[in-house]
């Protein structure tokens, strides 16, 4: 059986860590801090990259080293060289139009404008792959790209780690049952609203 693919995007580097826009890589980490994957560079796959196994499955998580507007090169190389179906693989992405905390499982689809997904559907030549949207909040004046480059306020902070438990455990219900149990768990709203309240 072919192995699984979850993809954290953001952008690499120390001045983008903790952004809205790098909620894919916090995702990503979590996961891999809870089932003991330990990271390492592979710079064929243009990527940070931990494997490890959660039963009989065998899973890799990446975190791209490329730009986000440019998240395709590393998925389309990983992609190759595990021979993946694009059902087999996740994209984890943060989503302006969600907001804060809440989630959206979707099995396909267009990138929405979403910088990482339009680079991975350019590369692949196709939208038929699923993605995991965590809502970081609608911009509200500063400007798009001042919003996604932008670090959570200190509320927020204070509700992230049980976001990123709710993702994860979202991407373990699709690893173990199926993208549909997923959905199921994710598209539902988080137990305490995004107010904090």
């Amino acid at each position: 059986m072919s192995p699984f693919l979850i993809a954290g995007l953001g952008n690499p580097g120390r001045t983008y860590k903790g952004t809205r826009h790098n909620i894919g890589f916090a995702v990503v980490e979590e996961f891999a801090k809870k089932h003991s994957f330990e990271f390492r560079k592979k710079m064929g796959w243009k990527a940070e990259v931990a494997k490890g196994t959660i039963g009989d499955a065998e899973i890799y998580l990446m975190m791209p080293l490329t730009f986000m507007n440019q998240s395709g090169e590393a998925i389309q190389e990983a992609a190759r060289n595990l021979m993946l179906d694009p059902s087999r693989f996740m994209v984890v992405i943060d989503d302006i139009a969600l907001p804060f905390g809440h989630l959206r499982i979707r099995a396909r689809g267009s990138s929405g404008g979403h910088n990482g997904l339009k680079s991975i559907e350019e590369r692949l030549q196709t939208q038929d792959y699923p993605r995991l949207r965590v809502g970081v909040g609608e911009e509200r004046g500063e400007g798009l790209v001042s919003h996604v480059l932008g670090k959570f306020s200190k509320d927020e902070k204070k509700l992230i780690p049980e976001m990123l438990e709710r993702a994860r455990t979202a991407i373990e219900i699709w690893l173990e049952k199926g993208l549909n149990h997923a959905m199921d768990f994710a598209n539902k709203n988080p137990p305490n609203p995004s107010n904090g309240e």
